[in-house]
């Protein structure tokens, strides 16, 4: 072997064996035993329990004759006829218990879990690794991020663990969850993190960390660590026909959690900024009939009169791409940035309009509120009899809108505008795009109609002048709007 081929064989050796081996990290750590004995003793099981109490009438429950069973009509003819006869009306009491883990943030007492772990129960206590059993109190709790604070009063301080930055968590990273899985106790698993901002549309501002660190039924509101022993995650939700643990697993990222515990610590509530719009997802069609040059931003389908997008000049049409500097990738972004903005700060959207930008200057009022509004507000104006006349069009039957429709759909007393699609082409466009009867064509081209024939006609001018997409806005009967582009015919 010459001094060269040896040098060379000598060189490959070097580089093959540096491949094989990798960098220490590539194997994953040799051992966690030293951050699970770190952390494990700020985790703690949750026991929630909800009582509720139910009456029957002159007599109690027959054994193995719950509700539901083939004799409980029977028996409750007989208890009837019982309590007619003076029988007295008795109570009944059921209880129905949940496990869950949560871990604490605060050595005073505060104990972090996830709402739909406590719900709506009655008692709930706190079982620490040492069998210390304590009663909490519930501070706040919400349902959007499913997070809820709790409170216990401990004769000395708690071990605590503090949150970390979950945006520094890569995919790759690893990862290491403790709870309390089917009850068993304190359980330690490991992974990775598969993915990130994983949306799986449990709510409104998805952006869970996917891991493959094993989570099942139990381990729900406990703590996803980083490997410095920071808390990145509440571990929330799995996904899996079995009910158990497939290697695909959720936690809501820290960052996303924080801002509300701030909130439901000081205030007991959320506190969330609100633009008062309806918005959708842009696609292809969409942004190709707006101009906007490619698939991006937050098309607002509605705007709410009491909101405070409607003064600063926000209009349904709008595409939003920016909001207060962020850019707006996709619709979901939007919530998400909103949320956490604080109430009464000015913000600048800058929106696309007619295929050009303008900046909004908008000031964010409070979701909640923006919610309580909705909830009392009832449309009690009827509209104005018509004669039917109908219309096809895009694969539609366009009708409109009389009393008798109105009650054979159930729509809305307040929708007041529109055409009624009384029927679609399974074959069309409009069937693809998921159009169906009872819904309500509000705009072509964002114009508005309220006759059949004055929506063909729109639709007809727009075929006329060369376009090939047609942007309609369409509502359901409860008046909740979107965008449809269909392609002109």
């Amino acid at each position: 072997m010459t001094s060269a081929f040896r040098r060379a064989a000598i060189a490959i050796a070097a580089v093959t064996s540096l491949w094989l081996a990798g960098p220490a990290s590539a194997k994953g750590p040799d051992s966690l035993a030293d951050l699970s004995a770190q952390v494990s003793d700020a985790v703690v099981n949750i026991s929630a329990t909800q009582t509720v109490e139910t009456k029957r009438k002159g007599g109690g429950d027959m054994p193995g004759m719950g509700p539901g069973s083939p004799f409980d009509d029977l028996f409750e003819e007989y208890f009837k006829r019982r309590q007619g006869q003076g029988a007295p009306e008795l109570p009944r009491q059921r209880k129905s218990s949940s496990l869950g883990s949560g871990f604490v943030i605060d050595p005073a007492g505060i104990v972090i879990t996830n709402n739909h772990v406590i719900a709506d129960a009655n008692e709930v206590t706190v079982i620490f690794n040492d069998g210390q059993k304590l009663k909490a109190e519930i501070i706040g709790k919400d349902q959007k991020v499913d997070v809820a604070v709790l409170r216990v009063k401990p004769e000395k301080p708690l071990k605590a663990v503090k949150f970390g930055d979950s945006d520094k968590a890569r995919v790759g990273d690893w990862v290491l969850a403790v709870g309390n899985p089917f009850g068993l106790g304190g359980s330690v698993t490991a992974g990775i993190v598969s993915a990130r901002n994983r949306n799986i549309d449990s709510g409104p501002y998805d952006n869970y960390i996917q891991t493959d660190a094993s989570i099942n039924k139990g381990n729900s509101g406990g703590p996803l660590f980083n490997m410095d022993g920071e808390v990145i995650g509440i571990n929330t939700a799995i996904l899996s026909p079995s009910g158990g643990s497939v290697g695909i697993g959720f936690a809501t990222p820290s960052n996303t959690v924080q801002p509300v515990i701030e909130q439901l610590q000081q205030f007991g509530e959320t506190r969330r900024g609100w633009l008062g719009v309806r918005i959708q997802n842009v696609d292809d069609a969409i942004a190709e009939t707006l101009n906007l040059g490619a698939v991006r931003g937050a098309l607002v389908a509605g705007v709410d009169d009491k909101g405070p997008s409607k003064p600063a000049g926000v209009k349904a049409g709008d595409v939003i791409v920016k909001f207060d500097g962020k850019p707006i990738r996709e619709s979901r972004d939007l919530p998400k940035l909103v949320a956490a903005t604080p109430v009464g700060k000015d913000v600048e959207l800058v929106i696309m309009r007619g295929g050009k930008e303008e900046t909004k200057k908008v000031k964010l009022g409070r979701l909640e509120d923006g919610e309580k509004v909705a909830s009392r507000e009832e449309g009690k104006e009827k509209s104005e009899p018509t004669s039917p006349a109908s219309q096809s069009a895009l694969g539609m039957e366009l009708s409109r809108l009389t009393d008798d429709l109105r009650a054979r759909y159930q729509i809305k007393d307040s929708l007041k505008n529109g055409v009624l699609i009384t029927s679609v082409d399974p074959s069309s466009s409009a069937a693809e795009k998921r159009l169906q009867a009872g819904e309500i064509l509000l705009e072509v081209n964002q114009e508005p109609v309220n006759d059949p024939a004055d929506a063909v006609k729109k639709i007809k001018a727009l075929k006329d002048s060369g376009k090939k997409t047609a942007l309609l806005i369409v509502a359901n009967g409860q008046g909740d709007a979107h965008f449809v582009a269909l392609p002109v015919e």
